[in-house]
C-alpha cells in the first residue's frame, strides 16, 4: 500500500494556483511519484539555476500538506540560503511565494524553544515547516554544542529527537550536493533523521548521487525555453586585457544597459530596476583591489555604488546586499569572493566579471547562475534585458580555441528522436529530416558569433535550436545597445492600414448539458448523403389472370407474374428537399431554439446534399417524394444517434478578443531574406504581416508558412500568434491550445493555421488540439456572428510540397 498515492489532479491544481513554470510542475510530479512508498527513499531534482527551485520547494510543501503530511524539514547549507528560505515562506515579505493553499507554521532556530511553538509541534492538525541550516543539526562535539540536540522544556525532548520520532517527516535538502555521501557530518545530520523521504534540490548534483536523480532540467533547456538570460561573452579586439580596462568596459556596458532598462520599464509602466555589475574574485585581497578601482572617477565613484562583500563584511554591508534589487538601492556593483556563488538570488545582474578567471570558468553554473534570472520575470525581446554580459580578458582567438570548453557548460547533446511511425504497409517510414542533428551550429554576423544548439523536442514538437552562447566584440556589444535603446521606448503593434482581428475566443460556462447540432461533422452528413445519389424507383407489380381447363374439362383460373413496370412518381425541386431536411432536423426538438442551431441545421442539410452530389446551383433539380422522405428519415436518425451519444459538453460563449495587442518592440531583429535562420531573431520586411516583426520557433514549419502567406496574392493579411497570449482555443480538458497564425484571405475568410513537424503530427496531444480547433471553427461558423473561420493543420511534409497558399489548402484538406 502506498503511503502518499500520486495525485495528478492535485499537481495540476497547484501548478495553476502557484503559476508554476512547466519544469517546476514536471519536477513536482516526478518527485511525488518517486516518494509514494514513504520508505525513506532519497531522490534528487536537478534543476538549472534561475529556473526556480524555490517555487518547486514551496509547491512540494503544499502538495505534501494536502496529502496529510504535517512535518516538513527544509535544510539549507548555510545562513544566507536559510534566511532567503524563511523569507520565501513569510507572508507579506517581498520574496514570499504566493498561491499555496496551506499556510504552515514556520519553525526556526530562533523560535523553536518557545511555548507556542511547542504546542504546535504536538498539534497534528498544524502543518509545520522547519527551516534550519545543516550546521544547526549536526552532532555536537567536545568544542561545540547544538541547541537542536538539547532537551527543551516545551518540547519534552530535543528538537532533533522530536523530528526523529514523528512518523511523517519529509526532508527537502536545498543545494543537495552539499550533503553528498562524502560529506559525512552534513549527510549524517540529514539521513539519521530517518525521514519518510529526502528530496534534494540542486543545479549541480554530485556524481555519487546521479542514480538518485528523478528529474533533470538543464541550463541548456532553460536558455532554450527562454526562462533565463542568454550569456554573452564580450571580448576586446585590440587585445587589452588588464583589469582596469576590463572593469571600465564592464561599467560602460552596465551604464548603457541601465538606460535601456529604465526606458523599457517606463514604457511598460513597470517598477524601475537597475542592472548591477557582479565581480567574482579569488580572495579578499583581489576583491579589495577591484573595489578600489571601481570607486575611482570614471568608474562608479558615487556613495554606496560599490558594495564589497567578503567573510569579513559588516552587517550593514550584508543588509545593503539584501536590498540590491530595491529601486532605492544605490549599489551598482557587487564585488565578492566566492561566498556568493550560491544562495544570493537577485534578478538585476546585467554584467559579470571573473577576475583572474578564464571565460570557461566564469561560465560555471554557480557563477553564471547569479546573473541568469530575468529582471522583469520573462524575456521581453530586448537584448540588453534578455542577455547577461560576461566581460572576458580572453582574446577572440583564445575564446575560439577554448570553444569546446565553453560549450561543455551550456550546450546539450542532440535529442534522441522517437522511432519513425509505420507506413500503411507496415514498413517504417523515413524520418522527416536527413542527417542526425549536430551538437551545435554557428552563425557569424556583425562582430558576433552565435552558437546555436541542436533541434529539440519541446511539448511534443521538434523546434529549431536556440542560441546558447554569443561571443561578441566590445564594439558590437555597444552597437547592439544602441539598437536596444531605440527599441526600448517603442511598441510593436500594427503596420500602416493593417486591420485589427476580432478573434472569437471560446470560453466555457458551467451550465446544464445541452445538445448542439454543431457536434454533427460535415463528413458524417456527407457519408449518409452519398447513399442518396440515385433515385429510388417505385415498381408496379403486374400479374395476369390465366383461365384454363383441366383434364376433366373443368375451367380453372390462376395468376401469372409479369415483368414489373416503373410507376409514375411525384417529383419536387431540390430547394424543397433542402427545406424538408432542415424542417426534419429542426422538428426533432433536440437542439435549443437559437440562431446558431438554425445555421447548423442548414449546414448539415447542405453537407448531406453535397454527399448526394447536389451543389448549391442545382436547386432546380428534381427529387422524388419517396427519395425525399427516406432522406429526411436518415438525417433524423443521424441527429438522434448524435444526441444519444452526446458528450458531457459544457456550454460555451464567445469573447471578442482584439489582436494584435501592443507589446515591447524587439531589438534583436533581422530581415526575412537573411540566409541563415535564427529562432531568437524577430524577422521583418514583410508585405502582408499585420505586425512589422514576427518570431518563429521552427524554420521548416512556421517560418516557411509565413514566407508562403506573404508571397500569396490571395492573402490579405497574416498575424503570428504567440504563447502565452490572448488568442487560444480552450480544449475539453480546460487546457489552452495556442495555434501559430491567423490568416485573412481575399474573400474575407479567416484561417487559423497550425504548422507541425511530421514527427509530432500523430502525437495524441497534438491530435486532441487539432480536434478541438476543428470543432471550434465549426461552432464559430454555425454561430454566424464572427464571419467565416476555418482551421488548417499543415504537416512539415505538406508545407514542403506546397509552393503556394492555394496548394497548401488543397493538400491540407481543411473542413470547409
Amino acid at each position: 500500500m502506498m503511503w502518499l498515492p500520486f495525485d495528478e489532479a492535485l499537481v495540476e491544481e497547484i501548478q495553476a494556483r502557484m503559476n508554476l513554470r512547466k519544469p517546476n510542475a514536471k519536477g513536482l510530479a516526478e518527485v511525488a511519484k518517486a516518494i509514494q512508498a514513504g520508505d525513506g527513499r532519497e531522490v534528487v531534482c536537478d534543476l538549472a539555476t534561475g529556473v526556480g527551485k524555490t517555487y518547486l520547494a514551496a509547491a512540494l510543501v503544499d502538495y505534501l500538506a494536502a496529502q496529510g503530511v504535517r512535518n516538513i524539514l527544509i535544510v539549507t547549507p548555510g545562513s544566507t540560503i536559510q534566511s532567503k528560505t524563511i523569507d520565501n515562506f513569510t507572508p507579506g515579505h517581498p520574496k514570499f511565494v504566493a498561491g499555496a493553499e496551506y499556510e504552515p507554521t514556520l519553525i526556526t532556530a530562533d523560535n523553536f524553544s518557545r511555548g507556542q511553538v511547542g504546542d504546535a509541534l504536538h498539534d497534528h492538525a498544524v502543518v509545520k515547516v522547519f527551516i534550519f541550516n545543516v550546521q544547526q543539526l549536526t552532532k555536537p562535539t567536545i568544542k561545540t554544542s547544538r541547541k537542536t540536540r538539547e532537551t527543551d522544556e516545551f518540547i519534552g525532548q530535543g528538537l532533533y529527537d522530536h523530528l526523529q520520532s514523528v512518523g511523517d517527516l519529509v526532508v527537502i535538502a536545498d543545494e543537495h550536493h552539499v550533503y553528498r555521501e562524502k560529506a559525512k557530518a552534513f549527510g549524517a545530520a540529514v539521513r539519521e533523521l530517518n525521514p519518510r523521504a529526502i528530496v534534494g534540490l540542486t543545479a549541480t548534483p554530485d556524481e555519487t548521487d546521479l542514480d538518485k536523480v528523478v528529474f533533470q532540467y538543464s541550463l541548456a533547456e532553460a536558455i532554450a525555453d527562454g526562462l533565463v538570460k542568454t550569456p554573452v561573452i564580450v571580448y576586446r579586439e585590440d587585445g587589452q586585457k588588464d583589469i582596469a580596462t576590463q572593469l571600465s568596459d564592464a561599467c560602460h556596458l552596465r551604464a548603457r544597459k541601465e538606460e535601456v532598462w529604465h526606458a523599457w520599464a517606463a514604457q511598460e509602466e513597470r517598477p524601475q530596476i537597475s542592472p548591477v555589475l557582479f565581480v567574482v574574485c579569488q580572495d579578499i585581497q583581489d576583491a579589495e583591489h577591484v573595489a578600489n578601482i571601481l570607486a575611482r572617477d570614471g568608474y562608479l565613484p558615487g556613495e554606496g555604488e560599490v558594495l564589497l562583500i567578503t567573510s569579513q563584511s559588516s552587517d550593514k554591508a550584508l543588509a545593503e546586499l539584501a536590498a540590491v534589487e530595491s529601486p532605492d538601492s544605490p549599489a551598482r556593483a557587487v564585488v565578492s569572493v566566492n561566498m556568493l556563488k550560491e544562495g544570493w538570488d537577485v534578478k538585476n545582474i546585467g554584467v559579470i566579471v571573473g577576475y583572474r578567471a578564464l571565460a570557461s570558468s566564469t561560465l560555471t553554473e554557480q557563477v553564471l547562475g547569479r546573473g541568469l534570472r530575468l529582471p522583469f520575470g520573462s524575456r521581453v525581446g530586448v537584448s540588453a534585458i534578455d542577455h547577461v554580459d560576461l566581460v572576458a580578458h580572453d582574446s577572440y582567438r583564445k575564446l575560439l580555441a577554448n570553444k569546446n570548453a565553453l560549450l561543455e557548460q551550456l550546450v546539450p547533446s542532440a535529442p534522441e528522436l522517437p522511432p519513425a511511425p509505420p507506413s500503411p504497409d507496415g514498413q517504417p517510414m523515413p524520418l522527416p529530416f536527413g542527417e542526425p542533428q549536430p551538437g551545435h551550429s554557428e552563425i557569424a554576423e556583425n562582430g558576433e558569433l552565435h552558437l546555436v544548439g541542436p533541434a529539440r523536442i519541446q511539448d511534443g514538437d521538434l523546434v529549431d535550436g536556440t542560441e546558447f552562447l554569443i561571443l561578441s566584440s566590445f564594439e558590437a556589444a555597444k552597437e547592439q545597445l544602441g539598437k536596444d535603446q531605440a527599441a526600448a521606448s517603442q511598441v510593436l503593434y500594427k503596420v500602416k492600414d493593417a486591420p485589427t482581428i476580432v478573434f472569437p475566443r471560446r470560453e466555457r460556462e458551467y451550465a446544464p448539458v445541452t445538445f448542439s447540432l454543431s457536434y454533427i461533422e460535415n463528413s458524417a452528413a456527407q457519408a449518409i448523403g452519398a447513399t442518396f445519389k440515385h433515385e429510388f424507383p417505385v415498381h408496379l407489380k403486374r400479374q395476369a389472370l390465366v383461365a384454363e381447363r383441366d383434364m376433366h374439362g373443368k375451367a380453372t383460373v390462376r395468376t401469372q407474374q409479369l415483368e414489373d413496370e416503373d410507376a409514375t412518381q411525384r417529383y419536387v425541386p431540390v430547394a424543397d428537399v433542402r427545406r424538408e431536411l432542415e424542417d426534419g432536423i429542426w422538428g426533432l426538438g433536440l437542439a435549443p431554439a437559437e440562431m446558431q442551431e438554425l445555421n447548423a441545421a442548414a449546414r448539415v442539410a447542405k453537407q448531406f446534399l453535397l454527399g448526394a452530389g447536389v451543389m448549391d446551383e442545382n436547386d432546380e433539380a428534381l427529387w422524388s417524394t419517396r427519395r425525399t422522405h427516406q432522406a429526411v428519415k436518415e438525417i433524423e436518425q443521424l441527429i438522434k444517434d448524435a444526441y444519444s451519444n452526446r458528450r458531457l459538453q459544457p456550454k460555451w460563449h464567445y469573447k471578442r478578443v482584439e489582436v494584435p495587442i501592443r507589446r515591447p518592440m524587439p531589438s534583436d531583429t533581422a530581415s526575412r531574406w537573411d540566409e541563415k535562420f535564427n529562432k531568437n531573431k524577430w524577422y521583418g520586411d514583410w508585405s502582408r504581416s499585420i505586425q512589422p516583426y514576427a518570431n518563429f520557433d521552427a524554420k521548416s514549419t512556421e517560418f516557411t508558412l509565413a514566407q508562403m502567406f506573404d508571397s500569396s496574392p490571395n492573402v490579405k493579411w497574416w498575424l503570428r500568434i504567440y504563447e502565452p497570449g490572448d488568442v487560444w482555443i480552450e480544449r475539453d480538458n480546460t487546457k489552452k491550445y495556442y495555434p501559430d497564425f491567423v490568416v485573412l484571405d481575399e474573400e474575407d475568410v479567416y484561417w487559423v493555421i497550425e504548422g507541425k513537424s511530421d514527427i509530432s503530427a500523430r502525437d495524441i496531444e497534438v491530435l486532441d488540439k487539432k480536434k478541438a480547433a476543428e470543432e471550434w471553427a465549426r461552432q464559430v461558423r454555425d454561430d454566424g456572428r464572427f464571419g467565416i473561420w476555418r482551421y488548417v493543420f499543415a504537416t512539415e511534409s505538406i508545407i514542403r510540397q506546397a509552393r503556394t497558399w492555394e496548394e497548401l489548402l488543397a493538400k491540407a484538406k481543411p473542413e470547409i
